[in-house]
């Protein structure tokens, strides 16, 4: 029977770390992550795990102890944010074409500079090319229910996998939870047995290995096609979860969808206020709807096409800028997504949230507005835009999308 509890994000995932019993953490703190190693620690303290929890000066050395670990057989996690992700790149990198299964937790907050402890998804989506799953939450529920799965998930591709959360909005807000019994969950994530690693004196191998011409290029090849095989692991997992738990997960989440005529695609906790703006809108007679996008690594390209391609208009919303003049990342792989499909609808792009800033139910109002002209006009106008925003050339008329009902 469920355990009902009110915790936070941070609080969830170090029971989740607790109850899977990890061999290794490399832990070093950095608002807004910094509570997950502190909590997880009490429960070393105690004696509530067997976990060697290794502290260290960087997070650098924080992925050098777990790609070590990993790579000599054991189960290792940990947990970042921010800069503290930018600090240990270069290892991300590494961790991926050793094809290492590492579970890390992101609480996501914006890139200085300028410096800002805001939540934002410029840290992950800064990582999106490094070979690493990324999965993303809305809620409390989501990230705990997210990193159980993912244990199971990178293990069985030997990718490593990031758990991303809205750092404060989910790290630190306190909700109601369903914790599943400790047993349960020993019983779902099971004993780590990799097949190869270091101290396995029977099989020798390197990690890690100098990459020349005639053989880095099969790597990448071999990372990318892991990374497309992944799909239906995921959803075997997801599987698994929901017969334990009757919590069901998959690629994203369509929210009023079955006849929506306009839609946003969004990730994370913003999700939810766009699910508030849905219900007022429906409840005044507008067919709109809504996509959650839960896995962006790796990216579901043809059933999230398949799902926008049944509204005449989708607003894409980042809350990450690439800067490549055509849009952020989530909107580019969106619309990419939809180009050799019949009947694609019209798709733009809203950048939002940037250093915290607050994303309300009347920008999403705003939002469903302008999609609803753009369907009716069959003008899309600027298709990459910001809400949100005070920007001076609103009153000058040089970058004003907004029509007139």
């Amino acid at each position: 029977m469920a355990i009902r509890e009110r915790m936070s994000g941070n609080e969830a995932i170090a029971e989740a770390m607790r109850q899977v019993d990890p061999d290794v953490m490399g832990a070093f703190p950095i608002t807004p992550s910094t509570e997950i190693p502190e909590y997880f620690s009490e429960f070393m303290a105690n004696g509530e795990v067997s976990t060697q929890f290794v502290p260290v000066e960087s997070e650098h050395s924080a992925m050098s102890v777990c790609i070590g670990a990993s790579a000599a057989g054991a189960r290792a996690v940990t947990a970042t944010s921010s800069c503290g992700l930018a600090y240990m790149w270069e290892l991300l990198y590494v961790a991926a074409s050793s094809r290492l299964p590492i579970t890390m937790v992101v609480s996501n907050r914006a890139l200085t500079g300028p410096i800002s402890i805001g939540n934002d998804h410029s840290d992950s989506m800064g990582a999106r090319d490094s070979g690493w799953m990324q999965i993303y939450a809305e809620d409390n529920q989501e990230v705990y229910d997210n990193f159980l799965q993912a244990i199971l998930i990178t293990e069985a591709t030997r990718l490593p996998i990031m758990v991303c959360q809205d750092g404060f909005i989910t790290s630190h807000g306190v909700s109601n939870i369903q914790l599943i019994e400790d047993e349960k969950v020993k019983e779902f994530v099971g004993e780590y047995e990799p097949e190869q690693y270091l101290l396995n004196h029977d099989r020798p191998l390197a990690v890690g290995p100098y990459g020349t011409a005639p053989y880095y290029m099969e790597v990448k090849r071999q990372q990318a096609q892991a990374m497309k095989d992944s799909m239906p692991v995921i959803l075997e997992v997801a599987e698994k979860f929901r017969q334990m738990t009757g919590r069901s997960y998959g690629f994203f989440e369509e929210y009023m969808m079955e006849d929506a005529e306009v839609a946003v695609v969004v990730i994370g906790s913003s999700a939810g206020t766009g699910k508030e703006a849905v219900n007022r809108l429906r409840a005044e007679g507008r067919k709109v709807g809504l996509i959650k996008l839960r896995v962006f690594r790796p990216f579901p390209r043809i059933p999230l096409a398949e799902a926008m391609c049944r509204v005449r208009a989708v607003a894409v919303m980042d809350k990450a800028e690439s800067f490549s003049n055509s849009g952020g990342p989530l909107f580019n792989e969106s619309r990419s997504a939809l180009y050799d499909l019949p009947g694609r609808p019209y798709a733009i792009n809203y950048i939002y949230g940037l250093g915290g800033r607050d994303i309300t139910v009347d920008d999403f109002y705003e939002i469903y507005r302008d999609l609803f002209i753009i369907a009716d006009t069959n003008d899309p106008g600027d298709v990459y835009r910001y809400i949100g925003v005070r920007d001076s050339r609103y009153e000058e008329g040089g970058f004003d999308h907004r029509s007139e009902e």
